[in-house]
């Protein structure tokens, strides 16, 4: 979805946004400020984001999905926290690695300046230059746009992010007043006699004070919207006008949360005091596609298995909300039904029986490999929609070199070197490759696609470009063997495989590359709208669709 024409003026420097929390992690500090975002868009601000990881990886490509959720590429190759896939996807922009800062990557820079000579003897300290270079980032990730909102990953008080909120202290010290909010986000849990409790909020923003940040904005996470007396208290206690008290109920949808903060006034606060309103787009001329979007009304719904081995939908959340995309973009309700690939067995169809269509997505390690071969099979077999994403596009051709091309104990050299057949293999320039971080395979490739195939149709023409997250690839070595079998390579980088088809089934698509990571609301990734297409057509469709 474009975002509405800039008014950009180089003169009036950037707009800075900082978004805290407390209490406890995970209330939605990403989504209240990519929401915020959304809005500032919608009425014509050129808005970016910067998300700080206090963890001492140099960045989330090493992390275990399970524990933190799926790892975000980006367009230059950048494994960072999936907060990022939210802010383009609200935004609808490309991001950098330079606009993800975590500790590792701020300590092992300044290190390395300090190996080098570079601060010409100075004892090198936490303050001023591991400060120093944290305001750096965010200067350097938001010169040019009108707003740069800076998410600060963790609660406030922990002791890995102290050094993050010293430098908001500096930073917000350097800037001129109007230029910078502090959004502070917070839990308002309720009792057992329902009464909504403020002490948290008190005690979290009496902790951001003891480090010198006052907040100017309060954000409660609760079931329901705060109550007037609630908001009156925490603006009491907490030193902040009543009218910055704002609610973030849960509600069904993370998409409708831009429509609540807007109901709730956020954007009209924000804009205000950042000296922001005279610039902003008259109210009749503001960009409502948003709104349009994720308000209409669905016609029926269509199940899709994800056969996976995470039960956690964030582990992939990109591959959850590419569905939900696409099911705008048709007008259906998508239901995603996790299927645990440990447990899926050659014999044990059923978990499948009742979907419209199968994805197995991308992944590491041999654990739950043979349940997703099987349910390929399953909807090769029975001709169930199908799509196959990076390990699930490897997975499809040892399933389909087993069990049509006669390659008996085909496998990918990943999982086992000795395989009689290994028809998925590291690439070459992975053999003298030594770390684990950053050193696969990443970034946006530009793919080219066979005219007249599935691939040319879906993507309306003869390339695309998508993000890849990869150390093994088709075995070039059995590339004839598998065409001859009839397995098509539509699409190619380089003489190396990137999406293949069978052209004899309803729709039968893998994609060494990761097109969830480029969908959005409003320009949804077109395999996925494929596979939403071929299960409306398909006569497995839902009882709801077809009513």
């Amino acid at each position: 979805m474009p975002t509405a024409p800039t008014g950009y003026d180089p003169s009036l420097g950037e707009k800075f946004i900082f978004v805290t929390g407390g209490v406890m992690s995970g209330l939605g500090k990403g989504i209240t400020a990519a929401s915020t975002g959304r809005l500032l868009s919608n009425a014509g601000f050129d808005v970016t984001a910067v998300k700080i990881d206090p963890y001492l990886n140099v960045d989330a490509g090493t992390m275990n999905p399970f524990q933190h959720g799926e790892v975000y590429v980006l367009k230059d190759g950048g494994e960072v926290d999936l907060d990022l896939g939210n802010y383009e996807r609200f935004l609808d922009i490309d991001m950098t690695s330079d606009h993800n800062v975590t500790t590792g990557k701020t300590y092992q820079h300044v290190i390395e300046k300090e190996r080098a000579g570079d601060y010409l003897g100075k004892t090198v300290q936490i303050i001023p230059h591991i400060t120093d270079d944290i305001k750096r980032r965010i200067r350097e990730a938001a010169q040019g746009h009108d707003v740069c909102i800076v998410e600060v990953g963790g609660t406030v008080g922990d002791i890995e992010g102290m050094p993050f909120l010293e430098a908001l202290r500096q930073f917000v010290h350097e800037q001129d007043e109007g230029d910078f909010l502090l959004t502070h986000v917070t839990l308002v849990p309720y009792s057992k006699n329902g009464e909504q409790k403020t002490k948290p909020t008190q005690h979290s923003v009496k902790e951001l004070r003891s480090i010198g940040l006052q907040p100017d904005i309060l954000v409660g996470r609760a079931d329901d919207e705060l109550d007037p007396e609630t908001k009156r208290k925490i603006a009491l206690f907490c030193d902040v006008p009543t009218d910055a008290v704002f609610s973030n109920p849960d509600v069904e949808d993370i998409y409708h949360v831009p429509l609540t903060v807007e109901e709730e006034g956020l954007d009209q606060y924000v804009m205000e005091q950042l000296n922001l309103s005279d610039r902003a787009l008259p109210a009749d001329e503001r960009d409502n596609r948003w709104r349009e979007l994720v308000t209409q009304e669905t016609s029926g719904s269509l199940d899709v298995a994800l056969v996976g081995k995470y039960a956690l939908e964030d582990a992939y959340l990109s591959v959850h909300e590419a569905l939900k995309h696409a099911g705008l973009e048709r007008g259906v309700d998508v239901n995603v039904l996790w299927v645990d690939a440990e447990e899926m067995t050659a014999d044990d169809r059923g978990r499948l029986k009742g979907a419209d269509a199968v994805i197995v997505p991308g992944g590491f390690g041999v654990r739950g490999t043979q349940g997703k071969i099987d349910a390929i099979r399953y909807a090769r077999e029975e001709g169930t929609p199908f799509l196959g994403l990076c390990l699930g596009f490897q997975l499809a051709v040892v399933e389909f070199a087993r069990n049509v091309a006669g390659l008996e104990g085909a496998y990918s050299s990943e999982f086992d070197e000795a395989a009689d057949h290994p028809v998925v293999a590291l690439l070459p320039e992975q053999y003298e490759v030594e770390d684990m971080g950053g050193t696969m395979r990443l970034g946006a490739y530009e793919t080219d696609i066979e005219p007249d195939s599935l691939a040319a149709e879906l993507y309306g023409g003869t390339s695309c470009t998508e993000r890849h997250r990869h150390r093994y690839e088709v075995n070039p070595e059995y590339i004839d063997r598998l065409e001859d079998a009839g397995l098509v390579f539509s699409g190619k980088v380089n003489n190396r495989m990137e999406i293949l088809e069978l052209p004899d089934h309803p729709y039968f698509v893998g994609t060494q590359f990761h097109p969830e990571f480029r969908s959005r609301p409003g320009r949804a990734s077109p395999p996925f709208l494929g596979l939403l297409d071929a299960a409306l057509d398909a006569e497995v469709r839902s009882p709801e669709v077809d009513a």
